[in-house]
């Protein structure tokens, strides 16, 4: 990638979940720093330099770049940004109906440093939607799939076939957000929520597609492809 575009990722404009975290960290280190100014006391300025930084990351963790689906229909993209811990053959989440027949789940693991916007991996209509409590433990166990809280969402493509995506809390991860609802027409790439902060997400394939990725692949939300649907 070119400075300009590592640049780009970078300061990109942040997502709209970001701005109670901006306006609260914001108004407290221009708060805490002023008067860290005008009574000189050393504990207060580490506070506002401290708020800062946190302020910083923020503008870092919720940054949500622009992204460029490949332009061939009959793809299955990434969901997100993040590394593949495991690629498996197992049932599709219950929750969702979508029967006990394996099938491929392709699971990407974001850390704290990877851009958490969710992509639909498919186009297709959004035809459930199942949020089921959990725990949150590490986002890169296997078990996470099953054990952690999780949000998942059945797509059915054009010619009737499924895709599964699951948006799963991790270890430091306390809000999972969804911004589609059940019928909702959408592209691949289109953007359907975000996941706070250090997480995983899983997709999981038709019947019978493959997987075109492997174990320890870096992932670019909305752009990596991920399998052929008519291969």
């Amino acid at each position: 990638m070119s400075l300009i575009g590592s640049l780009r990722l970078v300061l990109s404009r942040p997502h709209r979940e970001a701005r109670p975290f901006l306006l609260a960290s914001g108004a407290a280190t221009v708060a805490v720093r002023y008067l860290g100014w005008r009574l000189n006391c050393p504990v207060l300025k580490r506070a506002g330099t401290l708020s800062g930084a946190f302020f910083g990351f923020c503008l870092y963790f919720f940054r949500d770049p622009k992204r460029v689906p490949p332009p061939r229909e009959g793809l299955v993209v990434a969901p997100a940004d993040g590394h593949i811990v495991s690629i498996q053959k197992v049932a599709p989440p219950a929750e969702l109906g979508m029967g006990d027949t394996p099938v491929w789940r392709v699971a990407t693991f974001l850390s704290v440093l990877d851009v958490h916007v969710n992509r639909m991996p498919v186009a297709g209509t959004v035809t459930r939607i199942a949020y089921h409590e959990g725990k949150f433990l590490n986002a890169s166990l296997d078990k996470a799939s099953t054990d952690n809280e999780r949000n998942a969402l059945s797509i059915t493509l054009p010619d009737g076939r499924m895709v599964a995506v699951v948006q799963i809390a991790g270890l430091v991860a306390r809000r999972i957000v969804c911004s589609v609802k059940e019928g909702d027409r959408l592209e691949a790439g289109e953007r359907f929520g975000i996941i706070r902060f250090g997480s995983r997400t899983d997709v999981y394939l038709p019947p019978g597609v493959e997987p075109l990725v492997a174990v320890g692949q870096t992932m670019v939300g909305g752009e990596t492809v991920v399998a052929q649907l008519d291969a």
